[in-house]
């Protein structure tokens, strides 16, 4: 059962080393396995890796994919740092305009344009393949920024009521809103439905009147812009008071085509480039792709402008637009919208501003009294909060997001993008990070852009990727070290041209495999071809890669290798020098096969000064001790050796006390050292003078003890210090050991007194209470006796008339 257990922990240490072996490969490993044959795919393969472009650098029978490694790794082989290519990735700000710091109703007035509240505008960043590029960027909400307003009705027959409150919106809204910008527009816009069946009826009459009874509607439309953006809120009233209720069959509006329109015509709308809001207000659901099918729409939408005179005219043609076209165009053109529905409704709309960034929903009244609060509200908290958006990222490139808010909170991932409960005139910061996982097939710059969602003001990050070393600019092409032109020298090795393959495109294609060749790649008297350790190529070994990078082959017949020396405590040449053609190669103060024997001497100093202290040799820094009976480090241990305390116990006995079995001949057996008394065990030598020292006590003839040191000087003088008073024992002090006795005795006499006092007045308390229960039990009989006549006898007179 031993073994089995002793087996199972050797194969546990195994796998543990393997494991280890395995993790600890450096980062150089990804450089050599890229197998890059220049300097450009060097560098492209991790940003830790580097091409040396020394000529004279790769040993006999390395690769040209040798050069390219880890930069300690290169460093390591040889390679001068100033021979290392390792170009790095940098950022540069282009346009860095500070963000507007103005209040509201100062005397400066700005255009739109003017107002920054991102910053930096406009950066390059050089990038590296897996080499970060990050920048910081600031964004400070502007006071007094100005807003533009389109509010967006549903004027089906349900929004009767509702159209009524709204005639009146602009003036009230442009009051309120005065609060938050002295820069603000409104426009108006309404729709119905698709103008086909089965949304609307198409019978001549309902195309003139849809409403049933005496109502007197408009005819039905999809969408119509009634008022251009305006700064006049009683032109908004006068327009929008002139608006009649429609009608349609079904329940769902075509709010998303309006939208989509609203989004798209910027120019007849009159978008200016500012905050920009849009009220969509409604009591219906609304159909999106696909419901066009049953009006036989089957076309997509095409996301374009198709006003005629303020009208949609393409509503027949064009089936409605899906989500997600939506957010690409309110995204697109900085648009924020509100969606002002009903109580019905609110559960379907408030799943839709899950899928429209940058969007809120406020409850609508029944009559839509409370239109203007709603929007405030609505208002107030899209502003409180910044989303970056980037454009799309070209292939191989990745971004990541950072936030430093106001709150204190940072934010990372997704959560990075974002800030919250931002007021006006706050700033918050974000720190963005820029990867490029790879070349661009071509090479070529592009160009992303990165904004807050709902403004028109963004930062645009022009990309430059270094794919190729700045070495490859400096390229001799058909240079005579490329055997006589047959190929581009750049970078301390060749690239050569088509049709040629060797280190030095010494051999064409057709030659690779001639018989001819291989007699080039064997050693004298050998049939193996490059050592089996190699391919050979043009009649050279190029030598094969090990799964370890960081074993290596080489020599002109692979016939070397630096993982074959000698090892020692599992380390090849014991960690103490190089492997070089499988022997090792000795750091200086080590020798031996293994390098494991240390010429160094001073792990074999003892503490006196001496080289093992004088009883043995120093080897391979390790005490040979001459003395059989002496080991330790520095043979300075004896086992078998009588301590010194107890060997010198009678001398000092005898000299410092002039007693013991030695007093009669100690000055013939103790001269052997010197000796001096002190007064006390404080004035002893202490540990941490250079000589050896031994601190002794020890029991006289009289039973008391001594104390005394033992030290040898470093010319083998025996130095003995000893306390001139010996400590002896007192006797017993017989009073107080009597005292206590007595003392004793008598307090465990009065405690039995008491503890006996005790237990019989609890005794006697349990008696008389057990007395007087029974004597409230007891029961007398009251019972007359039969026999029993009374002494007094009674007599009355009848006649007695009580007078």
């Amino acid at each position: 059962m031993a073994k089995t257990d002793f087996n199972l922990l050797i194969w546990v240490v195994l796998l543990c080393c393997a494991i280890w072996h395995g993790f600890a490969q450096p980062g150089g490993s990804d450089c050599i396995k890229a197998n890059a044959k220049s300097c450009g795919e060097c560098i492209q393969a991790g940003p830790n890796c580097g091409w040396c472009k020394e000529q004279k650098f790769l040993q006999e029978g390395e690769p040209t994919s040798a050069r390219c490694d880890d930069l300690a790794a290169l460093k390591s082989k040889g390679c001068s740092p100033g021979e290392i290519e390792n170009p790095r990735g940098t950022k540069g700000v282009l346009k860095n305009k500070e963000v507007t710091n103005r209040s509201k109703g100062t005397a400066e007035k700005l255009k739109p344009e003017d107002i920054t509240q991102i910053q930096p505008q406009q950066l390059v960043l050089k990038l590296r393949t897996g080499e970060p590029q990050t920048f910081s960027l600031k964004f400070k909400r502007a006071e007094d920024y100005p807003i533009d307003l389109y509010y967006l009705m549903d004027l089906s027959y349900s929004m009767k009521d509702d159209l009524e409150n709204v005639k009146s919106l602009g003036t009230a809204l442009m009051r309120e809103m005065e609060k938050i910008t002295s820069d603000f527009r409104i426009g108006f816009g309404s729709f119905v439905e698709k103008t086909v069946m089965p949304y609307i009826s198409t019978t001549p009459a309902k195309l003139r009147n849809p409403c049933t009874g005496d109502q007197n509607c408009t005819s039905p439309f999809s969408y119509k812009n009634v008022l251009n953006l305006t700064s006049e809120g009683k032109l908004f009233n006068e327009l929008v008071g002139k608006q009649h209720i429609s009608g349609n069959l079904d329940s769902p509006e075509g709010g998303f085509d309006a939208i989509m329109q609203v989004a798209v015509c910027g120019t007849q709308i009159g978008w200016r480039n500012v905050t920009r809001l849009l009220v969509f207000s409604t009591d219906a659901g609304f159909h999106f792709a696909g419901d066009g099918k049953l009006g036989g729409i089957v076309l997509p939408n095409d996301g374009r402008c198709h006003l005629e005179n303020n009208m949609y005219t393409m509503s027949h043609y064009y089936d409605y637009p899906s989500i997600a076209h939506l957010v690409q165009k309110l995204s697109e053109n900085n648009i924020q919208t509100i969606f002002a529905v009903t109580e019905e409704f609110q559960a379907v709309y408030k799943e839709l501003k899950n899928l429209i960034p940058k969007s809120a929903v406020g409850t609508l009244s029944a009559n839509s009294s409370n239109v203007i609060q709603l929007i405030i509200d609505a208002y107030n908290s899209l502003s409180s909060e910044v989303i970056l958006e980037n454009s799309k990222l070209p292939k191989g490139v990745t971004i990541n997001y950072k936030s430093y808010c106001k709150t204190g909170v940072n934010g990372t991932g997704e959560n990075g993008r974002k800030c919250s409960n931002i007021s006006i005139g706050d700033e918050v910061k974000f720190e963005i990070s820029v990867t490029a996982n790879e070349c661009p097939k071509k090479g070529q710059n592009e160009t992303i852009k990165i904004k807050p969602l709902g403004f028109t003001e963004e930062v645009e990050i022009n990309l430059q990727f270094i794919c190729e070393c700045q070495c490859q600019n400096e390229g001799i092409p058909n240079s005579p070290d490329c055997h006589q032109g047959n190929g581009t020298f750049e970078c301390g090795a060749c690239r050569c041209n088509e049709g040629r393959i060797g280190k030095e495109c010494e051999c064409s294609t057709d030659e690779v495999n001639s018989e001819d060749m291989d007699a080039y790649c064997r050693r004298d008297n050998s049939t193996e071809i490059c050592s089996n350790n190699g391919d050979c190529i043009c009649g050279q070994c190029v030598c094969k890669k090990r799964v370890n990078t960081n074993e290596v082959y080489s020599g002109k017949y692979c016939e070397c290798d630096n993982f074959n020396c000698d090892r020692s405590n599992g380390l090849i040449c014991g960690g103490n020098g190089n492997c070089k053609c499988r022997v090792c190669e000795c750091y200086p103060n080590f020798t031996g096969s293994a390098c494991d024997c240390s010429l160094d001497k001073s792990s074999c100093m003892a503490s006196n000064g001496q080289i093992c202290n004088g009883r043995g040799t120093c080897e391979c820094g390790t005490c040979n001790c001459t003395d059989a009976k002496f080991q330790g480090p520095t043979c300075e241990m004896c086992q078998t050796c009588l301590g010194v305390c107890a060997q010198n116990k009678d001398c000092v006995q005898c000299r410092a006390f002039k007693k013991g079995e030695k007093k009669d001949k100690c000055s013939d057996d103790c001269a052997h050292f010197n000796m001096t008394l002190v007064e006390s065990r404080d004035k002893l030598p202490q540990p941490g003078q250079p000589d050896p020292l031994s601190h002794c006590k020890e029991k006289d003839v009289d039973d008391c003890w001594f104390y005394f040191t033992y030290s040898v000087n470093a010319n083998n003088e025996a130095i003995v210090h000893v306390v001139e008073t010996p400590e002896c024992p007192t006797g017993p002090d017989i009073i107080p050991i009597v005292a206590g006795v007595v003392a004793g005795i008598v307090l465990i006499g009065l405690a039995l007194l008491l503890i006996w006092k005790l237990l019989m007045i609890i005794h006697d308390r349990r008696e008389f209470a057990k007395f007087e229960k029974e004597k409230m039990n007891a029961k007398w009989d009251t019972g007359e006796n039969p026999i029993y006549k009374s002494a007094v006898t009674t007599v009355v007179n009848p006649k007695y008339e009580g007078k």
